[in-house]
């Protein structure tokens, strides 16, 4: 599959250019191409790139999250919300054939599962900076190997709180981490990612659970919390959306990008934001500081974000997936045609999560900023 190029010239002086392009005539038939937007696509995505639909099904079943997990090599996605009452699947996508086989499946101690990330508990995680004024001991340097498991945004129901929990696959156990803050209930906890460095979770607070009637009116702000599995700290560090989504660090972990999808609900579209923030990192991967504009989608809403090594941002939009470079400047799309929700990496490919349909890019040259540590293999950036 080779890359179509984009004249953003053309484009410019033609509102119907971008319909041109348009792979088919049918939309109940989606299919998928490659776009490059600016020459540097080509050093993301390989020009002999092979890309296809791997899953085509009738329950939406790649939703959120796609989760590895090393002990059965697999990628675990959370599908979409179906009725009240009901608990959101897993589906489990094993990578072990290019096929990639699947099933449904349910984890223990989750409801309505939506963003996940692998999770390494405190004492996995290297010890944090010292703070201001504090003097570090040799017991709070210590760390150990143990293995890493899986934490999901349980965004609850009306008889369970929405909670972060760490569950590990392999062994079919789970704990809460955090259910509330301070007292008061979240509204419908979204995505969620770990400092590579502090062990703090990071998390968004949408009200998509009330959105869709699972959940009760909320009690507080759509906001971005950090939590300190160690200690129980939860701390507000980011407020002002109108639905908080996904999130995600740069590669040096010196900003955090957070979309804000509030241009999906009807009632208030298509003036509200579809947009992605970009904040500093600062006190020592604690706080943020410096909100401004990094990327406005300009089909659907920005929903799951990921980054590559080169510092690259990767978000799931209207039509695919959109990759801007560090600067905000849109380098191509992996054009699917409908909405797509999150995305996936694994060595040299990308899996981009369509609800009913799952997709597959291979013969990615960029590499995801999770992959070293989730796959065990090298990066090179």
């Amino acid at each position: 599959m080779s890359l179509v190029s984009v004249s953003l010239l053309a484009a410019a002086t033609n509102a119907n250019y971008f319909a041109s392009l348009a792979p088919g005539s049918n939309p109940s038939t989606p299919a998928i191409s490659l776009r490059s937007y600016h020459p540097d696509f080509e050093s993301v995505i390989d020009s002999e790139a092979s890309a296809r639909k791997v899953r085509d099904l009738s329950e939406e079943a790649f939703h959120e999250a796609g989760v590895y997990n090393p002990g059965d090599n697999s990628l675990y996605i959370t599908s979409n919300f179906r009725r009240v009452g009901e608990r959101i699947p897993i589906t489990v996508v094993s990578l072990d054939s290019d096929d990639y086989p699947s099933y449904s499946t349910q984890l223990p101690g989750l409801m309505m599962a939506n963003g996940g990330t692998t999770y390494r508990p405190p004492a996995t995680a290297p010890a944090p900076a010292p703070r201001h004024n504090v003097t570090e001991t040799a017991t709070t340097t210590k760390t150990t190997t143990r293995t890493a498991v899986q934490v999901y945004c349980d965004q609850g129901d009306f008889e369970h709180y929405s909670q972060l929990v760490a569950v590990d696959p392999n062994t079919n156990e789970s704990t809460p981490l955090l259910t509330n803050f301070l007292g008061r209930n979240f509204s419908s906890l979204n995505d969620v990612r770990q400092h590579p460095q502090t062990g703090d979770l990071w998390f968004t607070d949408a009200d998509y659970g009330y959105f869709q009637g699972f959940r009760p009116q909320p009690s507080q702000p759509k906001q971005v919390y950090r939590f300190e599995p160690a200690t129980g700290v939860v701390q507000v560090v980011a407020d002002g959306f109108v639905q908080p989504n996904g999130l995600e660090f740069s590669p040096d972990l010196s900003t955090l990008y957070v979309s804000d999808t509030g241009s999906q609900q009807a009632a208030r579209a298509p003036t509200q934001p579809s947009t992605i923030y970009a904040y500093d990192v600062v006190d020592g991967g604690r706080r943020l500081a410096n909100r401004r504009t990094f990327a406005y989608a300009d089909t659907g809403f920005p929903d799951g974000l990921h980054c590559d090594t080169r510092g690259n941002v990767w978000a799931a939009c209207g039509d695919g997936v959109h990759v801007w470079n560090p600067r905000g400047v849109l380098l191509g799309k992996i054009h699917v045609g409908e909405t797509s929700n999150n995305l996936a990496f694994v060595p040299g490919k990308v899996f981009v999560f369509s609800n009913r349909r799952l997709w597959v890019v291979e013969g990615i040259k960029a590499q995801g900023r999770e992959v070293c540590r989730d796959f065990g293999v090298g990066c090179h950036g």
